[in-house]
C-alpha cells in the first residue's frame, strides 16, 4: 500500500492568514528541569495549515465541525493537477482537467504546493484559487468534498462568493494541503478533524493511501 501523508507540519515560524494568531507551541514542564513528563502547550487559530471548513465559518446557519458527516472525510478521491500557467481554477479549466465521472471528492494540486517546501513564514497572496464559476461548476457536477493545496479555497480578496457557493451546497473544504509528492489520480482519502464542538473550522490530519 502506498500511504501519502498531506498534512502541513504545524511549527511556530509557520505561514498564517493575514491577522490570525501566530502559532504558539510551548514545553511548559520540561524533564531536564526536574518535571515528570515534558508537556507543552498548543495555541492556534483553526484555520491553520490543513484545515477544514465547516458551513458555519461563512453561513450564521451553517453547521459546525462537530456535525460535519463522516462520509465526506473518508473515501475515494481523486488529485487533479492545474497546471502552473492557471492562476484561477473556474469553470473553463474544470471542463478540460478530465474529472472522473461520478467522483464525489476532488482535490487540486497545484503550484501552492511548491510554496510549503520554501523556508521561512511569509503569506502568498497571489496562490492559484477557485473562482465563483468553478465552485458552481463543482456543486452542479455533485462535487461534495473539495480541497486545495493553500490556506484558502477562494482567491485571497475576494473570499465570500466561492465559500458562499461550496458551503451553501454543504461541500466540505479542506484547505492547507501539501500535495506536492503526490501524483494524479485515484485514491483513498482519511480527513481527521479535531471535533471542536461549535466551530467553524478545524485542523486536520490528511491522508492518502491506494
Amino acid at each position: 500500500m502506498e500511504i501519502k501523508d498531506v498534512t502541513v507540519e504545524i511549527r511556530p515560524d509557520m505561514a498564517v492568514w493575514p491577522g490570525d494568531d501566530p502559532v504558539r507551541l510551548n514545553r511548559e514542564k520540561k524533564i531536564e528541569e526536574g518535571k515528570n513528563a515534558n508537556v507543552s502547550s498548543l495555541s492556534l487559530s483553526v484555520h491553520t495549515g490543513t484545515h477544514i471548513d465547516a458551513p458555519f465559518h461563512f453561513l450564521q446557519d451553517g453547521y459546525t465541525v462537530e456535525k460535519i458527516p463522516m462520509e465526506l472525510l473518508i473515501g475515494e478521491a481523486q488529485v487533479v493537477y492545474i497546471p502552473e500557467e492557471y492562476r484561477s481554477i473556474n469553470e473553463a479549466v474544470l471542463e478540460n482537467a478530465k474529472i472522473k465521472e461520478g467522483i464525489t471528492r476532488i482535490l487540486f494540486k497545484t503550484v501552492n504546493s511548491n510554496h510549503w517546501e520554501k523556508p521561512g513564514n511569509e503569506f502568498m497572496k497571489d496562490f492559484v484559487a477557485i473562482a465563483e464559476d468553478g465552485a458552481r461548476w463543482l456543486v452542479n457536477h455533485g462535487i461534495k468534498t473539495v480541497g486545495i493545496d493553500y490556506l484558502s479555497i477562494a482567491p485571497f480578496g475576494n473570499s465570500r462568493p466561492t465559500h458562499n457557493v461550496l458551503l451553501s451546497a454543504k461541500v466540505l473544504i479542506i484547505e492547507g494541503l501539501n500535495l506536492s509528492n503526490v501524483d494524479p489520480g485515484i485514491w483513498t482519502l482519511y480527513c481527521l478533524p479535531l471535533k471542536l464542538k461549535g466551530s467553524d473550522g478545524a485542523t486536520a490530519r490528511v491522508v492518502l493511501t491506494r
